[in-house]
């Protein structure tokens, strides 16, 4: 039997609820995640990743692009723990990243405004500079054609 995923149905409830909580809400939970173990901090990761492609686009448009706000808003130091936790995971599992709407996602993250979208990339950047040659032809195997121009890989 598999164990119920908590960290998946918390985020099906954030991505249904209006900007005014969702966001207070998410950046709560986002801070708390700076502070877990590692082992916490990959089974977050892997829920979301579970959890994500069985939400509703739409519902799901509105909790990535706040997520990508609130995490351009945060110190360098976080952006890029939170990128790598989930770089990490996609590379050990990128069956999981398939199940996406990866053009749509791109879509949202095109919709930030220009100052987020280079905060996000130049954080990307630096996780995808870092990373070895192995896991750079993983990763692209799996983005889309125009996620790759757009950071670089």
């Amino acid at each position: 039997m598999s164990e119920p995923n908590y960290a998946g149905n918390i985020i099906v409830s954030l991505a249904s609820l209006p900007d005014f909580l969702r966001k207070p809400i998410l950046k709560k939970r986002l801070m708390e995640f700076f502070s877990m173990s590692p082992s916490d901090k990959d089974e977050v990761i892997n829920n979301a990743l579970s959890a994500g492609p069985t939400i509703p686009f739409d519902n799901f448009a509105r909790l990535f692009k706040t997520w990508l706000e609130i995490l351009s808003s945060l110190s360098e130091e976080n952006r890029i723990s939170m990128f790598s936790s989930y770089v990490g995971a996609i590379i050990s599992n990128p069956q999981k990243l398939i199940l996406f709407n990866l053009d749509g996602i791109l879509e949202i993250y095109f919709s930030l405004s220009k100052e987020q979208k280079e905060i996000i990339s130049n954080s990307v950047k630096k996780i995808l500079s870092s990373l070895d040659e192995n896991s750079k032809r993983m990763l692209y195997l799996i983005i889309p054609d125009r996620a790759k121009r757009e950071f670089g890989i």
